[in-house]
């Protein structure tokens, strides 16, 4: 098993002005993805709406973005990976969704902490351990804000021992907690992958030794974040240092009314599928879009 580094996109999933999934449009945002020559795909992410997502929907997108980039991969010798979002906090049907990523062929399968629930270290370790045992690489999904759970470096460590475990998505805000992920893991296990869940910290991050990122922004601007992240990867700092900082306010706007209703604003702008975001979310506030839209022109996106 490789090390899982690059530029990821965690895709919005688009949605036709009645709420149905727009799937012409998401065709048309894995192709533009592809072009932009980004490292790989995070479809069913917390991004694409998934809580409000019903199996068929998922099922249906998970079929239309394999195949699309496998083809690309073949056609054009590229190795873009997908990783299919597959978190639950039913543990039974976490196990049934990453069996259904390896299934119908994904690289990847990402998987978030238990949500809710608030399970102890032991549930959390027991949670992971069933999901490893179907035989695709985990990503394990570290997001306190969204889970109420923090997967603390010692719990992770144990985690990390798990056959199939390939990484994590920090997401916890802390790039203390990030540089001693690397420390105490990454150093020690030369498969393990710490990619960035926070644009923002991508720099960071990477400088401190980690892999990519799983990127929201990517959802507008492939080319420049994979541009940053290969320039971290060849040890270009002063050259991801420039990129960094001219798309810091976009980076800010790109959550300012919550995510995935900033990024989708932004879409709808710049004419990308995007659409409407499903109850209980709901469109970006207009003092939020003014923000957005100034972001959009500040750093000539």
């Amino acid at each position: 098993m490789s090390r899982l580094q690059g530029s990821f996109t965690a895709m919005i999933t688009p949605m036709n002005a009645d709420g149905s999934v727009d799937y012409d449009g998401f065709k048309k945002n894995v192709l533009f993805q592809l072009e932009q020559g980004i490292d790989g795909l995070l479809p069913l992410g917390t991004t694409g709406e998934t809580p409000t997502l019903d199996e068929d929907e998922e099922e249906k997108i998970i079929n239309l973005v394999i195949p699309l980039v496998k083809d690309w991969n073949k056609k054009n010798n590229k190795q873009v990976k997908v990783v299919i979002g597959a978190g639950s906090n039913n543990t039974r049907d976490a196990v049934r969704y990453v069996e259904r990523a390896k299934k119908l062929g994904a690289d990847y399968a990402l998987v978030v902490t238990p949500y809710y629930n608030k399970p102890s270290d032991e549930g959390v370790y027991r949670h992971y351990e069933a999901v490893s045992k179907v035989g695709i690489p985990i990503i394990v999904y570290n997001i306190q804000g969204r889970t109420s759970k923090n997967i603390s470096v010692p719990l992770l460590s144990r985690i990390a021992e798990l056959p199939n475990i390939a990484g994590v998505k920090e997401a916890s805000g802390s790039i203390n907690q990030m540089m001693e992920v690397i420390e105490k893991i990454a150093l020690k296990h030369p498969d393990f992958s710490v990619m960035s869940g926070d644009d923002g910290l991508t720099l960071p991050l990477m400088a401190a030794g980690g892999n990519g990122v799983f990127s929201v922004v990517t959802n507008i601007i492939p080319s420049l974040m994979t541009e940053l992240v290969h320039d971290c990867l060849d040890g270009k700092f002063e050259d991801a240092r420039k990129i960094h900082y001219r798309l810091q306010p976009f980076f800010r706007a790109a959550f300012i009314d919550g995510n995935p209703t900033s990024i989708k604003a932004a879409m709808n702008m710049k004419g990308l599928p995007a659409g409407p975001c499903r109850l209980p979310l709901v469109d970006a506030k207009p003092e939020a879009q003014e923000i957005i839209k100034a972001a959009l022109k500040e750093c000539n996106i």
